[in-house]
């Protein structure tokens, strides 16, 4: 993107709208002017008569969204500007309702990575395309956040505990895994998918079914009686307990990753998915946001995890508390409490 360019390109041809996020340097990442430019052409299109389907894809090739300018917003919480930490979840929750809400089409072509923030911009759409080179994952528990974006809405509706699993551990599913999970809708090889934009500018949103087919195989499937039984143990200790009973580097591989994860993160997660798994989507968002709020202005573990997997790149995170074990449940209910405030 040169200086001249928009983050977020949007552009009208015919009955189709479309939007292209244009950050390729940065993987499309979510800034301000961003989620901004997305309210906005939101706001023009979504009563316009005259257009009958969104495509929203990500520009560059490699990605279709990697998430939100977590660096930025680090950078805010350390200056103690809490108000640009409060504009930039609130808009960019609100942008989340919105495609919620529209009754258009909201086609979303995933070809590259998809994580946090792009998952936002796209599964509360009706058409979530992934081709074979998509990747997506919810990684917030490595950097100290939690899975936002109204995902934990999502997360709770997948089928078992697949949502908890991904929260937790931030795994990553390839294009076919995502369809099996629930988190697309439809796989089109990437070799088809100049042909899917051409029938698009119809704006016949039937034409994502017609250039579809069935994916391969989950690559999950074979650890799916796992990880029922471990990720729904019922608490962060219960489920580190039951994958470490589980004899599998499959498993060996999941206590890695919690243990690796900020632990305060992990016992917060488990607890807004399972609000999340009774609550809307509106009131998923209103949590969100009120968590962020205690998460990101207010304890340490968020700025430590941005700093070890962002800024100094040593992936060598020093959590407070350091430990699962030493995760205080009084704490985290503190933290709710603290966001219900």
């Amino acid at each position: 993107m040169s200086a001249t360019e928009p983050s977020l390109i949007a552009e009208r041809a015919g009955p189709l709208a479309r939007l292209t996020m244009n950050r390729p340097r940065a993987l499309n990442a979510l800034d301000q002017g961003m989620i901004d430019a997305f309210a906005e052409a939101i706001a023009e299109w979504r009563d316009d008569a005259g257009v009958t389907a969104i495509v929203l894809e990500g520009a560059g090739g490699r990605a279709f969204c990697a998430g939100g300018d977590v660096r930025a917003i680090r950078t805010a919480a350390i200056a103690g500007d809490a108000a640009t930490v409060e504009r930039f979840f609130s808009s960019e929750y609100a942008v989340n309702q919105a495609i919620a809400d529209c009754e258009k089409p909201w086609i979303s072509l995933i070809d590259g990575v998809c994580m946090g923030g792009g998952i936002g911009v796209s599964i509360h759409g009706s058409h979530r395309v992934v081709t074979e080179q998509a990747m997506l994952a919810m990684p917030e528990t490595a950097i100290a956040l939690f899975p936002d974006v109204g995902t934990s809405f999502a997360l709770p509706r997948l089928p078992g505990h697949l949502g908890l699993w991904l929260a937790l551990t931030g795994a990553r599913l390839h294009g076919a895994d995502a369809v099996h999970a629930g988190l697309a809708t439809h796989f089109v090889p990437r070799e088809r998918l100049d042909a899917l934009r051409a029938a698009l500018a119809t704006g016949d949103a039937g034409a994502v079914a017609r250039h579809a087919e069935p994916p391969p195989p989950a690559s999950f499937a074979a650890h799916a009686e796992a990880i029922d039984a471990c990720f729904g143990a019922g608490s962060i200790p219960s489920i580190l307990a039951a994958l470490e009973a589980e004899p599998s580097e499959w498993a060996a591989a999941q206590v890695k990753a919690l243990r690796h994860a900020s632990p305060t993160s992990l016992f917060a997660t488990h607890e807004l998915l399972a609000r999340g798994g009774r609550q809307s989507l509106p009131a998923c968002l209103a949590t969100e946001l009120a968590l962020t709020r205690v998460v990101v202005n207010h304890h340490p573990d968020f700025r430590e995890g941005v700093r070890a997997v962002l800024v100094d790149k040593d992936n060598a995170p020093r959590w407070t508390p350091p430990r699962i074990e030493d995760v205080d449940p009084g704490a985290i209910a503190a933290m709710f409490e603290g966001a219900a405030a």
